[in-house]
């Protein structure tokens, strides 16, 4: 993954997040993809808490993770996050959480959001989010 809107978040994996496997529980994911989108967004100057202040939340609408190859405890695990419109109202976030020590793709997923203002209806996405996702 490589591109503009790009950002790459470290996470150790802690033994609370393993199952009786002692391989990653998967939900585990989706709590890593919201690091790494928070830290996209706060990388592009806006955190969530400022956008959740300005008006605007993005619940999710839509999630997919597919995992490739198991990550175990005391792992650390990159997650690169790349960020881009779908729409005035929507956006796309893309994963991919890599293993540190051999580079190989543990999962990789997406989730889409809607824009809502404070009463849940949709509405634009910031000006200053439409004009660095692309």
């Amino acid at each position: 993954m490589t591109g503009p809107c790009e950002s790459i978040s470290t996470v150790r994996v802690r033994y609370a997040e393993t199952d009786t496997m002692g391989v990653v529980y998967y939900a585990n994911y989706l709590v890593w993809f919201e690091v790494g989108r928070t830290d996209l967004l706060r990388s592009l100057g806006w955190s969530y808490r400022e956008m959740e202040a300005a008006g605007v939340s993005l619940p999710v609408i839509e999630a997919h993770c597919e995992y490739r190859r198991p990550a175990k405890y005391d792992d650390e695990l990159d997650v690169r996050t790349q960020g881009r419109m779908l729409s005035p109202a929507r956006m796309e976030f893309r994963y991919e959480v890599v293993r540190r020590a051999d580079g190989v793709v543990a999962a990789a997923g997406r989730t889409v959001h809607a824009a809502v203002d404070p009463a849940g209806r949709p509405c634009r996405l910031p000006p200053r989010i439409r004009e660095v996702l692309v």
